[in-house]
This record gives structure tokens, sequence and C-alpha cells, in this order.
């Protein structure tokens, strides 16, 4: 490990759990590179995701954003395409623009598409699917409500989902935002994860949490106090 990371790492106490407020004040120090961290959130949710039931997924806007200007791509015709560009949406088109991504082109980081061209748009799903941009209407992209999608995308909604294992990995913003804002979006993202906890779920459902920076160490924080917040 290089002295940068060695400094960030002595200032996390080694096997110790955080509470919220001073583990996310201790997460400003932890910062590496010269470039703006990403700040992530991870942890372990007690839900067995090889049930359909028990997949926890959904999408949240973080009152804060997160940080990165997001290039919103909208899959649309007539008045709907008109109302995509008016909300701010970055690319918007119909049969030449599904043609122009199959081709290879992905200069975006979020899709949108209306219901009425989705037939068009599913033989995108090898392109799109493994990068995790295929519209899909459980997460609001899939929806004739443009002008709310590009706006809630624009404005940093993020989805959160658990792998295989029962992990979840989501950004919460960046160092520069201080430890309060990136308190309060880890607060918006836990209340929609422990809203969507599966009623099949037994047991613990949040498991562990650590919070870190894109370079740096992570930090344990307190499960309990955090289920405790939204009892």
């Amino acid at each position: 490990m290089g002295k940068k990371y060695e400094a960030a790492k002595a200032k996390v106490e080694e096997n110790r759990t955080y509470e919220l407020v001073e583990g996310f004040k201790v997460l400003p120090g932890t910062v590496v590179a010269k470039f703006d961290e990403t700040v992530e959130v991870s942890g372990r949710l007690g839900v067995d995701p090889k049930h359909p039931e028990q997949m926890v997924r959904g999408t949240v806007v973080l009152p804060h954003g997160i940080g990165k200007k997001v290039r919103v791509l909208v899959f649309a015709k007539g008045e709907k395409e008109a109302e995509a560009k008016e909300a701010g949406a970055d690319f918007t088109g119909a049969e030449d623009l599904i043609d122009k991504v199959n081709k290879g082109w992905l200069d975006f980081d979020a899709v949108v598409a209306t219901p009425d061209i989705m037939g068009a748009v599913g033989k995108l799903g090898k392109v799109l699917g493994p990068r995790g941009l295929m519209p899909n209407p459980k997460l609001g992209t899939v929806t004739f409500d443009v002008k709310k999608a590009v706006s809630d995308l624009k404005a940093g909604k993020v989805e959160y989902r658990v792998d295989k294992a029962g992990n979840i990995h989501v950004p919460v913003g960046k160092a520069s935002f201080g430890s309060d804002k990136l308190r309060e979006n880890f607060m918006a993202l836990m209340d929609a994860i422990i809203k969507a906890k599966p009623a099949s779920s037994k047991g613990t459902y949040l498991r562990s949490l650590f919070v870190s920076t894109t370079m740096g160490p992570s930090i344990r924080l307190n499960p309990v106090e955090v289920r405790n917040m939204f009892k």
C-alpha cells in the first residue's frame, strides 16, 4: 500500500464499529486521490437472492445528488421525444438511435424508454443489459412520464440491487460533499432499502454496513443504530 493510503488507514480505528455521525466525520480524512473520490456504501442484507421474492432492487433520488453529470438517453417518438428534450435529455430518438446503440455507441449513463417503443428497444438487451442500462418499468425507466424520469435521473437517482451473495454497493455522492450531505444521502438510501425488505426475509435484515471513498479504507458503520432509526 502507498504512503497516502497508510496515512488514511491510520485515521480509521481497526476493528471498530462507528456510530453514524462519527463515521461520516472520519470519512473526509480518508481521501487518498487528487480527484474528487466517489463515496460508496456497501453492506450485506439478510436475503437469499436465489429466491425471486427475496430480490431487493429499486431506485431512490438522493437529496444532494451524486455529484456527477448524468447523460440521459430517451427512446421516444413525437410529443414524448419533445417532452424529453424539454426535460433536459441529452439524446433522444427512436429507430435511428436504436440502430446507433446496437452498433456500439454507448456515450450515455442512463436510458429511458416509452412503453410503445420497448418492442424495438428489446433487441438492445445484449448491449444494454450487461451494463445495467436496459430500461425497466420497475425502476421507472419505462414510462410515458418521461419528464419525471429524466428529471429524477438528472437530480441524482441511483439504483440499489443485491448481488448473488446478498450484498449491496451503491454510490451516495462525492467526498467534496462533506459529512452532513453524505450522511443525509446515506439515510435516504437506507430508508429505501429498509422499506424494500421482502416479507419472506427472516432474521436480521440489515446485517453489515460500510462506507468508503474510491481509493480509501472502509469504515464499518453500526447497522443496529440504522435499524433502530427506521423502526
